[in-house]
């Protein structure tokens, strides 16, 4: 299982929010890229970046401090929010992004991501974000009424790389992840499924694993706050 280190850009900023509201933001890092570079040097094999902006403003915001982490580090990065339309995929990929994440276009726009999936074979991941298992779109702003797994299950055979399955009431609430909305989700579906939001402790880290479904976790202000020790935590999940 793979552990991707989070870095949610806001004005700028490495931050974190609680339960995806802006307004709650916590500042961790005025410098992404230095911050980067230290989860790479702790081991991680891959960077999970969030546009919290451009999320909400529908096209990329925080293209500066991306394009700098890019140019910092030498493992794979995947990005979500804003990117909405083939231009900025493509745009993003020929900069050095390994992966893209489309999250509100896959509700709004599912061809999009097929069309794009099959233009760019293993660079495309959708981000399903959810609430009580509906999925929530534009920054988590707007709740619909589209079933998560149902969305999922839509993407079978259209080649995404990846799903990233965020619970949003576990988002950076320190309180654990959603393990068996998340295991029920990676076995409906023969897509590799990616676990996001809570994750705060090594126990959630092995007991995402212990599944063995699930592909990978993404942890975010445990790695800030020193809950979880990201060298510990990568040498834990390979052995």
């Amino acid at each position: 299982m793979i552990l991707y280190p989070a870095i949610d850009l806001k004005d700028g900023a490495a931050v974190r929010l609680v339960h995806g509201e802006m307004d709650s933001a916590t500042v961790f890092n005025d410098d992404p890229a230095a911050q980067a570079r230290s989860f790479v040097e702790a081991g991680c094999e891959w960077l999970h970046l969030v546009d919290l902006n451009g999320a909400f403003a529908g096209t990329p915001v925080n293209a500066a401090p991306v394009e700098a982490i890019l140019a910092a580090c030498d493992v794979p990065a995947q990005l979500g929010g804003g990117i909405r339309d083939m231009a900025t995929i493509e745009a993003w990929l020929d900069k050095g992004l390994a992966r893209v994440i489309l999250g509100t276009v896959a509700v709004e726009n599912p061809d999009l991501v097929r069309d794009a999936a099959r233009a760019f074979p293993g660079h495309v991941a959708v981000g399903i974000d959810a609430r009580g298992g509906r999925v929530a779109t534009k920054g988590w702003a707007e709740e619909t009424d589209v079933d998560a797994t149902d969305l999922a299950k839509s993407f079978e055979d259209a080649g995404v790389a990846a799903i990233i399955y965020t619970d949003i009431n576990r988002d950076g609430a320190m309180g654990g992840p959603n393990v068996a909305a998340t295991e029920a989700l990676a076995r409906a579906v023969d897509i590799p499924v990616i676990a996001s939001g809570g994750v705060s402790s090594l126990d959630d880290l092995t007991n995402l694993k212990a599944t063995g479904v699930i592909a990978g976790a993404i942890s975010g202000r445990a790695l800030y706050d020193g809950a979880i020790d990201l060298s510990a935590a990568l040498a834990a999940l390979k052995g």
